[in-house]
This record gives C-alpha cells, sequence and structure tokens, in this order.
C-alpha cells in the first residue's frame, strides 16, 4: 500500500502526519472532576501503549486540571470540547496538547474563529471534528440530509477558516457509526486536502462487534493509504481500545509493536482451559513494546507444527506441556500450570 502524504503537526512531542508512524490513542472514560480516578485510568493507558489521550471538557472549571495530569502521567492531552467556545479556550490557556473542537454543536462561525485566532497565539493543535450526527444547520440546509458528501464540505469551510485565521496546525475527523459513510468521506476528504487525517467509526458498539466493525473501517482506509492517527470506538474499557487499535496496526504491517499471539481455537484434544490461559498471558505481556510473535497451543498437534513461525510458544499436553523457539521443541515435561510464567520469562530473556 501507498500511503498518502499528509502535513505533519506535533502534539504534545507526538507527530502525527507526514512519515510518522500511526498514533494510537483514546477517550478517557472517567467523570474528569474525579482526579484520582481520571489519572489511575490514563496510567492504565500509557501502560498498554496507548500514545494519545482524549478527554472530555463539559465544564470550564475542570480545565485547570490540565497541568496537573500533564504533569503527573506524561501523556499528550486532547481537550474534548462540545457547545460552549469559551472551554476550547480555557484549555488553550491551561496549555493543552490538542483540542478537539465539534463545529457542528458549537454551530457558530464567530466563536469558531475566535477557537482559530487563540490556537494561533499558542500554538495549540486543533482537530476539526466532524460527526454526521451533528452538522452545521447551514450544511443540512443544503443537503437535506447528512451524509459523507455534507461532512466532506463541511469539514474543508472549517479548515479554510482556520486558515484564513493564520491557523495551519491542523487534523480532521469525517465520523459515522455507518462504515461505508464513513470511508466515503474520508476518501473525499483525501482527495481535497493534505490535511492529516484522525480515523474511528464513531459509536462503533460493544466490545466484540465493535472492534470488528472498527477492523473492517479502518482497514480498508489503511489499505489505501489514509490515516495518520486512529482510535477505536468502543463501549468498553478503553484498553481494549488501545489494544484493538495495535492489532489492527499490525495485521495491515502497519505498526509492529507488542505481542502478536497465535493461539489454537481448541478443539476435544486440548485438556486445559486455554481461552484463560491466553486471556491472563494477553494481560500480563501488555507492557511489552517489542514485537514477538508468541504461540499458545492446546495440544501437540497444534504445537510447533502449526506455529513455527512463531518467536516463541507453549504446546500444552494431558499433564505437560513443552516450550518451542521458532519451531523447534526447547523444552520439554513442563507442569502446565508453569507453562504461562516460563513463556513470559523467555519473552523478557528475549526484550
Amino acid at each position: 500500500m501507498n500511503r498518502r502524504r499528509t502535513r505533519q503537526i506535533n502534539v504534545g512531542g507526538v507527530p502525527i502526519g507526514g512519515n510518522s508512524p500511526i498514533s494510537v490513542q483514546s477517550m478517557l472514560k472517567t467523570d474528569p472532576q474525579n482526579l484520582p480516578e481520571t489519572v489511575n485510568q490514563m496510567r492504565e493507558l500509557k501502560k498498554v501503549g496507548c500514545e494519545l489521550v482524549r478527554i472530555a471538557l463539559p465544564q470550564q472549571e475542570i480545565c485547570k486540571n490540565i497541568p496537573f495530569l500533564k504533569r503527573e502521567t506524561e501523556l499528550p492531552i486532547i481537550g474534548d470540547v462540545h457547545f460552549n467556545h469559551a472551554i476550547a479556550l480555557a484549555a488553550m490557556e491551561e496549555g493543552i496538547d490538542c483540542v478537539r473542537i465539534n463545529p457542528g454543536t458549537i454551530n457558530n462561525v464567530r466563536k469558531v474563529k475566535e477557537v482559530a485566532s487563540v490556537a494561533r497565539q499558542t500554538q495549540t493543535p486543533i482537530r476539526i471534528g466532524i460527526n454526521i450526527g451533528s452538522l452545521e444547520k447551514r450544511v443540512l440546509r443544503k443537503h437535506r440530509q447528512p451524509n459523507a458528501e455534507a461532512m466532506v464540505e463541511s469539514a474543508l469551510y472549517y479548515v479554510k477558516l482556520f486558515e484564513d485565521e493564520g491557523h495551519t496546525q491542523i487534523k480532521v475527523s469525517l465520523k459515522a457509526s455507518d462504515i461505508f459513510q464513513t470511508i466515503e468521506a474520508y476518501r473525499g476528504f483525501s482527495q481535497a486536502s493534505d490535511y492529516p487525517l484522525h480515523i474511528g467509526i464513531t459509536e462503533a458498539g460493544p466490545l466484540f462487534s465493535g472492534a470488528i466493525k472498527s477492523a473492517i473501517g479502518l482497514g480498508i482506509l489503511l489499505n489505501e493509504g489514509i490515516g495518520d492517527t486512529l482510535r477505536v470506538s468502543l463501549t468498553a474499557h478503553p484498553s481494549y481500545e488501545v489494544t484493538a487499535g495495535y492489532h489492527i496496526l499490525r495485521s495491515m504491517r502497519l505498526r509492529q509493536k507488542g505481542i502478536n499471539i497465535i493461539s489454537c481455537p481448541t478443539c476435544g484434544r486440548c485438556k486445559v482451559n486455554l481461552q484463560e490461559i491466553v486471556e491472563e498471558f494477553e494481560r500480563d505481556v501488555a507492557h511489552v513494546d517489542q514485537a514477538i510473535d508468541v504461540a499458545i497451543m492446546g495440544c501437540e498437534v497444534n504445537g510447533p507444527g502449526e506455529a513455527k513461525e512463531a518467536d516463541l510458544g507453549v504446546a500444552f499436553g494431558k499433564d505437560k506441556a513443552i516450550l518451542f523457539f521458532k519451531g523447534e521443541v526447547k523444552k520439554t515435561g513442563i507442569p502446565k500450570e508453569l507453562a504461562k510464567d516460563l513463556l513470559i520469562e523467555e519473552i523478557h530473556n528475549l526484550s
């Protein structure tokens, strides 16, 4: 695939666009006024590899917490602003790393211009976030119904507005919960502009179905070279959003980060609770950055033979397990209750 060449901006030290890696972000799901819970969730996200974190800013007084959150977690913070543009102004004055505004919920050109002016003065990157469910009235009157064409028109209008105010540190998103409308909107904008794109399927749904829906939509866009940063929006703990994001990028061969688990679906030959073992293993190695292929197999049939390309792996028998490396058996007779911990130890030896 040929990745679309875009301008590059910098959000809190993370480059977005140009030749920079496609970054993975998520959004906090805590009450932003509850600082202990918010800090804890930010640290959880950082541990699983989140590179940018978005926080809802429903009230202006929350903005005063921004310097504390940046200090405590050292994660770039994006402020999510709707309706009240004054919150965006306050967030920028407090040193937020980026502000996401939805012009459709602000729905006032003068106020958006004021955001653009302060963004230029403070050199704060802005995400122009267009959602199909909240397009501004002017666009809806013209198009009669929300669609991809209307989203593109709205995005280009506000990009021009920011440019006229002298601010070009911009990224853009054009999201719908429908995969095909989302793809059409991103394709349309990509043909008209070279600003970096934040891609995602909005309100994708719960963990299982939402991850599948996002993988299909984002996979199509990424395969066409579209996308500079992404969020997988799930009704689930935000750490799953980060994990899903990296799995999508790894599957598309765009990022090689963390453990790639190869595990069999199990059958009547399996004599261990492989699902539980794999789930525990995935949690235990979530912090590992190095790209390593690890196989966890339920029997000798699906052991080294079917996972010979893995860097490391274990295969379980009735009472014992074997450890293999690059398809060759390295150790046999391992008590099955110790196999997972031995595998983790071997991973750390490779790291």
